[in-house]
């Protein structure tokens, strides 16, 4: 046990050098200081919204589960907020509102999962979020393509697309609403987008759910904009057999797209990285770039 201080707190940090990517042979003390040194780009996007934890304390081989209520023993300096009870059962999450609760959260080995509502609005919407999943042989050179048609349909409609790796196989795109939205409009108007992309681009994406019907494709889940869902958040550390991070990346880079390693990041990939481009998603957090949701 190691106890170190951040910004004020007394924190203890646990089995610093334990392996939890075999595969690279990534300590947890690596993870931990990723996002200690990338707090700037990752807090933003986590600020005034409730957490969801994907925990993975041994390593992605090892028992994952996911944590929406308080863990035991969250510090009573850690935020949380109020939510429905159809999102945490106990009726409260943390918020990472700083660095040291960053660190604390880190340390249980987590994948941070947001809600596309700020915590101080349940269900009402203050982003619009399209999940591209490849179905194989489709990889994300393919949700690129879905991704480009996306994003002019998109701005026809008057909303700013902004894009990130899954830090697995696919993309995310998310557009900033204002006035915000409720939930299930937002979710109304993505799916008839979805089914839009599915009868424009003729077997290359589809709208169905349905696993039998991805073979080849790309699936635009539009579904992940229902209040009660939540996507990995930028810059989060996927617990997968290497530590890829969800990335935002240009559009550019999509359109330049030729293969899957192009758009692989991972966790020592960031650093070079973001002194590069910076936060390409940095403009989700501007109210300029906000707009209202379209009809469906």
């Amino acid at each position: 046990m190691t106890v170190t201080e951040v910004e004020g707190r007394r924190l203890s940090l646990s089995n610093l050098d334990k392996v939890i990517y075999p595969d690279t042979g990534t300590t947890k003390g690596e993870l931990l200081h990723y996002y200690a040194v990338h707090a700037g780009v990752l807090l933003p996007h986590l600020r005034d919204r409730t957490v969801s934890f994907l925990r993975y304390p041994d390593g992605p081989a090892g028992q994952m589960f996911f944590t929406k209520n308080l863990p035991p023993g969250t510090p009573d300096w850690v935020a949380t907020a109020e939510v429905p009870s159809w999102s945490a059962s106990e009726g409260r999450q943390v918020v990472i509102q700083d660095l040291p609760s960053l660190v604390w959260a880190a340390n249980l080995v987590v994948e941070f999962h947001i809600h596309q509502w700020p915590a101080a609005t349940p269900a009402t919407a203050d982003r619009l979020i399209l999940d591209l999943d490849p179905g194989a042989p489709a990889d994300i050179t393919d949700c690129c393509r879905v991704a480009g048609w996306l994003r002019d349909r998109l701005t026809a409609d008057g909303l700013t697309a902004f894009a990130k790796t899954s830090g697995s196989k696919g993309l995310h795109l998310v557009c900033p609403l204002a006035p915000p939205a409720p939930s299930e409009k937002v979710s109304a108007y993505a799916k008839a987008l979805a089914r839009s992309a599915q009868s424009e681009l003729h077997g290359k994406a589809t709208a169905v759910m349905a696993r039998r019907e991805r073979a080849g494709k790309v699936f635009i889940d539009w579904s992940q904009n229902a209040a009660a869902k939540t996507t990995a958040a930028p810059y989060t550390v996927r617990a997968r057999a290497t530590p890829g991070v969800s990335t935002p990346v240009t559009w550019g880079e999509l359109a330049d797209c030729t293969g899957p390693e192009q758009l692989r990041f991972e966790l020592p990939d960031l650093p070079a990285r973001l002194e590069r481009h910076g936060d390409p998603m940095a403009g989700l957090l501007n109210p300029l770039h906000a707009a209202p949701l379209p009809p469906a």
